[in-house]
């Protein structure tokens, strides 16, 4: 993922520690987030409502990406402020398309 929005022209910063993503947040204030849902220690429900609470962070869009879908997870997500949902496994193009609907 991290060399597909790279190579697409995107400048990313990489968090693999779900406790730190909402410091580093704060810290570089992007423009998008792609939040894994399913992660050790804090899952990406509660990374996301984390986010949303802090009114500097309330305006960054949040893209979840899961392979562990559900219908019902669609409210849990539309609750804390997480806006698309990519399914596993990602596919280059659709990864972007999503990336640049929500920035828009």
């Amino acid at each position: 993922l991290n060399e597909i929005l790279i190579l697409a022209g995107y400048d990313v910063v990489l968090v693999d520690d779900p406790v730190l993503i909402v410091k580093i947040v704060d810290e570089t204030n992007p423009d998008i987030i792609l939040l894994d849902i399913r992660m050790p220690v804090k899952n990406g429900y509660e990374v996301a409502n984390e986010i949303k609470s802090l009114a500097r962070n309330c305006n960054i869009p949040i893209i979840g990406m899961t392979g562990y879908y559900r219908d019902k997870d669609l409210l849990l997500m539309n609750i804390c402020g997480i806006q698309k949902c990519l399914r596993k496994p990602l596919y280059p193009l659709d990864i972007i398309y999503q990336i640049e609907t929500v920035i828009k």
